[in-house]
């Protein structure tokens, strides 16, 4: 019998980076920021494409692996509104930014609205 969580307890669902890419482990902020401001195209699980805005890039200093060697990149965000409608709520895609190599195996996030317009799309990558 499964437990089923109750009224209010949360729920967290955890992803293990395809380590299988070494491109992911040698992408930093710095990679993004370029981008920021600027469309840049998803390619979802399913095969199709969603154009996306890139909204910031957010280095998270404070949650770097106090015990990981000083060479290894800080945490951070990348934040992304879709410009389309769209149903797709998490997964592995590939990102192709302008003028940058595709990444493959990146996860997304659905993010909800939290203040915006509750019928876009908003997305976010993290990087830790």
């Amino acid at each position: 019998m499964r437990s089923r969580p109750f009224a209010g307890q949360l729920r967290f669902r955890f992803f293990i980076a395809d380590r299988s890419n070494p491109m992911l482990e040698l992408v930093d902020a710095a990679y993004f920021t370029p981008s920021t401001g600027q469309l840049c195209t998803l390619q979802l699980p399913d095969g199709s494409a969603l154009p996306v805005l890139v909204d910031s890039v957010n280095v998270k200093a404070q949650y770097r692996n106090p015990y990981a060697p000083e060479q290894q990149r800080l945490p951070f965000i990348v934040t992304l509104t879709a410009q389309q409608a769209t149903d797709f709520l998490e997964g592995p895609c590939a990102i192709d930014l302008p003028q940058r190599e595709r990444l493959e195996g990146v996860y997304i996030s659905r993010l909800a609205p939290l203040g915006r317009d509750p019928a876009g799309a908003y997305f976010q990558v993290v990087f830790s």
